[in-house]
């Protein structure tokens, strides 16, 4: 059985724990409602332009673009977001073993862009080729992080490189909630309404015409896809960290609630001990 001295020392060290918890808590939530303010902002933004590429691609058939270009599919991309710090709860393994599922379930050779350092560890030790890495501020991804992993994406894709580019990151719902999404990015399919199947297309007049629309439109529409991406993976990060430091210092509350009931007892029966034995030293001295 432990001893008083340990008790104390193991209340001292959990205390110390709870200290750490608590403060990266109140972090992970400041940088919460910031990152969820972003997320929260830039969404009217990627409708429209999802709205927007609904209504160009319902005007009849695309004029050719590199981005639009459709290949069989024998080399590919993957491109995850994960955080470059672990204490985010279960967040990094979610993402991490996402896309073990889906490179597992992919038919072709895979490359890997990793934006965060966890993927990058993790698959870099099991023998996935890793091409590219994008490091995130402590403060989250930005829109330079975008634009960085846009540009790789599509100068993988043009050159050929690879017939195909996915995104893998976790979608923000709430600070209890992130679930890991699989996108296509390259080639960009332009969306689908629920009725474009049977209902007549559109006729559009396009000014500037439809070749130099497309040059301009798709790589913002690109852009858009991969920043509202990195914002949600972001706030997703914040929002399992906070929740896991929350459990973290509550548990370590309960664990310094525990020891200090141990150590009291432990302490009472030491000084019931030493009374007994002044009480039976002076009946001695007595008989």
């Amino acid at each position: 059985m432990a001893t008083l001295k340990q008790i104390r020392q193991r209340i001292k060290t959990a205390k110390n724990i709870r200290q750490i918890t608590r403060a990266m808590k109140l972090v992970a939530a400041a940088r919460l409602k910031k990152a969820q303010d972003k997320v929260l902002e830039a969404r009217p933004y990627s409708d429209k332009m999802h709205e927007f590429m609904l209504s160009v691609s319902g005007g009849g058939e695309l004029p050719a673009h590199p981005l639009l270009e459709r290949r069989e599919v024998k080399k590919y991309a993957v491109i995850l977001v994960t955080a470059e710090r672990g204490l985010a709860g279960s967040y990094n393994t979610n993402l991490i073993r996402r896309a073990s599922d889906f490179l597992k379930e992919k038919v072709g050779e895979a490359v890997m862009v990793a934006v965060g350092k966890k993927g990058f560890q993790f698959f870099n030790r099991r023998g996935v080729n890793v091409i590219h890495q994008v490091t995130i501020p402590t403060s989250g991804a930005n829109l330079d992080n975008a634009v960085e992993v846009t540009r790789v994406a599509t100068r993988l894709f043009t050159s050929g490189e690879v017939d195909a580019v996915y995104l893998i990151y976790a979608k923000f719902y709430s600070a209890i909630r992130q679930v890991p999404q699989v996108v296509q990015l390259l080639p960009i399919e332009p969306p689908e309404s629920e009725g474009s199947a049977s209902g007549p297309s559109k006729e559009y007049k396009f000014e500037p015409d439809p070749t130099e629309l497309l040059g301009i439109l798709l790589p913002k529409y690109l852009l858009t896809l991969t920043h509202q991406a990195l914002l949600e993976s972001t706030a997703s990060e914040f929002g399992s960290r906070m929740t896991a430091m929350t459990s973290a210092t509550d548990n370590a509350g309960a664990m310094i609630s525990q020891l200090t009931l141990v150590a009291n007892r432990a302490r009472q029966a030491g000084i019931t001990k030493e009374i007994l034995e002044v009480v039976g030293g002076a009946e001695a001295l007595k008989g």
